[in-house]
């Protein structure tokens, strides 16, 4: 089957809803703003906002909920899971307003969509080309995975924890996923970014999201390393591409990167 340029209602209709899913909230909606000093770093939903506005630290006014001094937040956050709100991953991120500000505070991975503060991560497109067409690393994420077990996802996926750039969580993920060396992950040339709302059963997601590209020869075979990934497998792209156009095989955001993956290709209109 020729897949250069697919175009048509019932076929990007199949790629929206990917899109649409990712988007499928509008803010603020009922959120109010949350504040670390001046600037406002999430949207926190009016129960939440209850809880926050009893401690002493968090201030609450017709603008929102106001924290003064961010180094008050990790406490803040623990006792909130201790209480049940969220659960707690032991893996801090950095917070800011702006992709490229200061870091105002930190916050365990767990409490993020309950905050609605933005968490950036980075995904992997592992290519491989052969003379009958490109080829994709795709990885099966381990059954006892809190979130999103057993579905597809990228050779390489992860947030950016506390203290790193993404290019650098791309060398430390693909170490300890795949089992791929820093001299051959850090070849890995970064394509896009992609940003969504989302209203997920843990909260609020605002991800931004890191897009890689990363040539592997056709030797080389991933390994899992951390138990996070159940098997790593490689398909031809017309599979990846029937397999997000017509099934939700894959976890919800790796569908926009694949996307857009398909789009520079030139496999979609």
């Amino acid at each position: 089957m020729g897949m250069t340029g697919l175009k048509g209602d019932t076929v990007i209709e199949g790629f929206q809803r990917h899109i649409r899913a990712c988007n499928n909230t509008r803010l603020p909606g009922e959120r109010l703003p949350f504040h670390i000093g001046k600037p406002q770093v999430g949207w926190v939903k009016p129960d939440f906002a209850a809880r926050l506005a009893a401690f002493p630290e968090i201030a609450r006014d017709a603008g929102g909920l106001t924290l003064a001094d961010g180094t008050a937040l990790p406490l803040i956050a623990r006792q909130l899971s201790d209480a049940g709100c969220f659960r707690w991953r032991r893996e801090e991120f950095d917070i800011r307003a702006e992709p490229d500000g200061q870091v105002l505070a930190r916050l365990d991975r767990g409490a993020l969509p309950s905050f609605g503060v933005t968490a950036v991560g980075v995904h992997v497109n592992g290519l491989v080309r052969r003379p009958e067409g490109v080829h994709l690393w795709i990885a099966r994420r381990a059954a006892d995975k809190a979130l999103d077990p057993s579905k597809l996802d990228h050779i390489v996926a992860g947030g950016v924890p506390a203290g790193l750039t993404h290019a650098e969580t791309l060398v430390k993920e693909a170490e300890e996923e795949a089992s791929i060396p820093a001299s051959l992950a850090s070849q890995a040339r970064h394509v896009a970014v992609i940003s969504y709302a989302m209203e997920r059963p843990e909260g609020l997601r605002r991800d931004l999201l890191h897009c890689y590209d990363l040539e592997l020869s056709d030797d080389f075979c991933p390994h899992a390393a951390d138990g996070e990934v159940e098997a790593f497998e490689l398909w031809p792209i017309e599979r990846v591409l029937q397999t997000v156009r017509d099934t939700d095989q894959f976890k919800f955001n790796v569908n926009l990167v694949l996307i857009d993956l398909f789009q520079r290709l030139g496999l979609i209109d």
